[in-house]
């Protein structure tokens, strides 16, 4: 073992910051042994340096991130402060003064992950992100190393703990959105602006992260469809039971029919209590991935908090340090096959429509013509109501988004048409 330690710059101390650091102290012997050097904390980037951080040594917390990043020496930069700037900005300055690179931040490597990838190469170090998705789920490295000799034809998953906490609450209590919500802050599950959660922003940055390493393929946060949940309700989850389904929040990633272009979405859908990920309870995470040689693969954990992300953080830690004591670097951006991202339109599924309709003769014969005229197949049809109102849910084949679309458009002409309660796309079948 080399005596020389590998010294480690930390920016940001945190909830999942300062679990790194207490980590990389506890367990510094075990740190050591795998990867055949000492690791030291060399330096503490952080906004409030009165702040007691147990277990840090205050002469290593500074203000001045720049300046830390810029030292020379320091050999690896951990970046766990999240957002675009100053992140962006530091972790190229650190890969620019020598340093490699293990951050936690999506918002970022979705952005401007290729970027940072040039730069990376460019200086011949490491770019590690394995804690931007999934939290401590292994995903990112089996994606783009165990996985590299294989095709990827889909990635399906519950990438976000806070909305599949709301949703499971909903489904199993029977509670309304609101309701959920509020046990989710209680609890430390959401934060007090969920907007980030629940509007979809989060799990779209990590569909946009997966979609480019799955499909060898730069895709950016703007080409994620992103649909939030807030809209769902209790009355969707009842139909979904009807129908043998339960209601997540997915980040969906698949390569066209035709293998000429891929798409990336995040929004609710119904899946089949049958499907792995029905199952998936509380704030866990789960990811679905099919693949042509290893066929359905899935992995499962909890996807956020301190300790989860922070293991992640120090695996990619030491597979970098490992490979600046070997001279290497590992495996960088992989955007060969520079597939078009297909728009939501061109996107092909099932989906569950629920009508309030005049309760009349010949209401059905009118939205079936429709559906008809439109090009979009009818799979189930289910009506009930009184005193000349009703409600009407349909179910269909698979078609585009496009054409769903345009049906809907057409039904909201319709006299004897209401409303349209609400539109669900249907997955995993």
């Amino acid at each position: 073992m080399r005596t020389r330690p590998l010294k480690v710059a930390l920016l940001g101390c945190g909830v999942v910051g300062s679990e790194v650091a207490r980590i990389m102290t506890t367990h510094a012997d075990d740190l050591a042994a795998r990867i055949g050097a000492p690791v030291e904390l060399a330096g503490v980037a952080v906004r409030r340096p009165d702040k007691v951080r147990e277990g840090i040594d205050p002469s290593l917390v500074t203000t001045d991130a720049t300046a830390l990043v810029k030292r020379g020496d320091i050999d690896v930069v951990v970046e766990v402060i999240g957002g675009i700037e100053p992140a962006r900005t530091l972790i190229t300055t650190a890969i620019e003064h020598g340093a490699s690179v293990v951050s936690a931040n999506k918002a970022l490597i979705a952005q401007d992950g290729a970027a940072l990838h040039a730069a990376a190469d460019e200086h011949g170090r490491d770019l590690y992100y394995e804690a931007a998705v999934a939290g401590a789920i292994p995903l990112i490295r089996p994606l783009r190393e165990s996985l590299a000799g294989d095709k990827v034809n889909r990635v399906l998953g519950i990438v976000n703990g806070t909305t599949n906490f709301i949703l499971d609450a909903m489904d199993t209590t029977g509670a309304g959105y609101q309701e959920a919500l509020d046990e989710a802050t209680a609890l430390g599950y959401a934060e007090a602006d969920p907007t980030a959660d629940v509007e979809g922003f989060d799990a779209a940055a990590k569909a946009a992260i997966l979609a480019g390493i799955a499909f060898h393929t730069r895709v950016r946060l703007d080409d994620v469809y992103r649909e939030g949940m807030t809209e769902v309700t209790a009355a969707d989850f009842a139909s979904a039971k009807e129908m043998g389904c339960t209601i997540k929040l997915l980040a969906i990633c698949e390569r066209a029919a035709d293998g000429g272009s891929v798409t990336a979405r995040v929004h609710p859908a119904m899946i089949p209590l049958s499907h792995p990920l029905a199952n998936v309870r509380e704030a866990y995470n789960a990811v679905f991935v099919e693949s042509e040689a290893a066929g359905q693969l899935m992995f499962y954990g909890p996807g956020a908090g301190g300790s989860p992300t922070a293991s992640a953080v120090l695996g990619d830690l030491v597979a970098v340090c490992r490979n600046r004591i070997g001279g290497a670097t590992g495996p960088g951006e992989s955007a060969y096959a520079a597939l078009p991202v297909s728009p939501m339109g061109d996107v092909v599924t099932r989906y569950h429509i629920s009508l309030d309709v005049a309760d009349k003769p010949g209401v059905l014969a009118q939205v079936a013509t429709v559906f008809a005229e439109h090009g979009v197949s009818i799979d189930t049809v289910r009506q009930s109501g009184k005193d000349g109102e009703a409600s009407l849910v349909v179910v269909t084949h698979r078609a585009s988004d496009a054409a769903l679309g345009g049906t809907v458009e057409a039904l909201r002409k319709l006299d004897t048409v209401r409303g349209v309660a609400s539109i669900m796309r249907v997955e995993g079948e």
